[in-house]
């Protein structure tokens, strides 16, 4: 007798239930928090009140995205979302890929210690290093100040001068966030075949040349997928280093705000939840074309090297 879909089904969910177990609470986690949230999408179409809920509250068409497009702010926030953001990618992906070729020179025994020096500033939350940062750039006290004073230079107001902070907005990212995609780096790097290293050095390359020649051409892929894969997000900036690290200083605005902390001081102020489901959804869209934008011209340039 034929086997029905079903009982194909059951038979193949029986005998990898053991694996469906470990992905069950993966996937869970992304049904309730990216799927389901889909539905609220409807919310940037409508003039949203509590009394009448989602679905009783009254259409109100293209005007939530009017009300940010047509803000003095609107130009500011995005060139200071893409322009950050961007900057952040380029930095961050030489400085990680660099490191982690310099740790796979490495001995084992060192790159333990150097691994664990560089990841552990990922797990510290952004207001931790906020208050490191202001420890570090207090006008009267700092530490940044008390070293300019001692070499007799004037001390700097960085809250007040909005000039530092694309320098300083981008260390704290490094710093925070170059031990991750290293890690990343690093893995792909172990899995290189060491016979092409071998072989290079039996014919008289050197360590650059080894690493212009393998170590790099090798982990491409890799890199043009994290890259393709922040590219997408560019859009979404890390909410806590915009808000945390400038300690919400209304002087940095023109250089610190991006589109996430502009809505949440609009929700804050106006409570104006369709406004926020607006440009929450353009920060979507954007995003899913420039994925789509980027991987077209690495698909151009090389089919392999592209996501899909």
């Amino acid at each position: 007798m034929e086997t029905t879909y079903w009982q194909r089904l059951t038979k193949d969910i029986n005998k990898h239930k053991g694996l469906m177990a470990l992905a069950f609470p993966g996937l869970l986690f992304i049904l309730v928090f990216y799927y389901l949230p889909i539905f609220g999408l409807v919310l940037a179409f409508k003039n949203y009140n509590y009394s009448d809920g989602i679905l009783g509250s009254p259409w109100s068409g293209f005007d939530n995205f009017k009300f940010f497009f047509t803000s003095d702010a609107a130009y500011q926030v995005t060139r200071n979302t893409i322009l950050l953001n961007l900057c952040f990618i380029i930095l961050s992906t030489i400085f990680s890929v660099v490191f982690a070729i310099l740790m796979f020179e490495l001995g084992r025994k060192s790159v333990k210690v150097y691994q664990t020096a560089m990841f552990f500033p990922y797990f510290l939350s952004w207001v931790v290093v906020s208050y490191v940062t202001y420890a570090l750039l207090n006008p009267e006290m700092g530490v940044v100040n008390m070293l300019l004073e001692s070499f007799g230079m004037e001390a700097i107001n960085f809250y007040f001068e909005p000039k530092y902070w694309p320098f300083i907005l981008s260390f704290a990212y490094l710093w925070k966030s170059v031990g991750y995609a290293l890690l990343i780096y690093y893995t792909g790097l172990m899995g290189i075949d060491r016979t092409y290293y071998e072989a290079a050095a039996i014919d008289g390359a050197t360590r650059l040349q080894q690493v212009r020649k393998i170590t790099l051409p090798l982990l491409t892929p890799l890199i043009t997928l994290l890259t393709l894969l922040s590219i997408g997000k560019i859009f979404y900036s890390d909410f806590g280093l915009f808000y945390f690290i400038p300690a919400n200083s209304g002087a940095l605005y023109g250089t610190t705000e991006v589109i996430d902390t502009y809505v949440f001081r609009a929700l804050r102020i106006s409570g104006d939840i369709g406004m926020a489901s607006a440009v929450g959804l353009y920060q979507s869209l954007v995003g899913f074309v420039l994925v789509l934008t980027v991987n077209a011209i690495v698909r151009k340039i090389n089919k392999d090297n592209a996501i899909f």
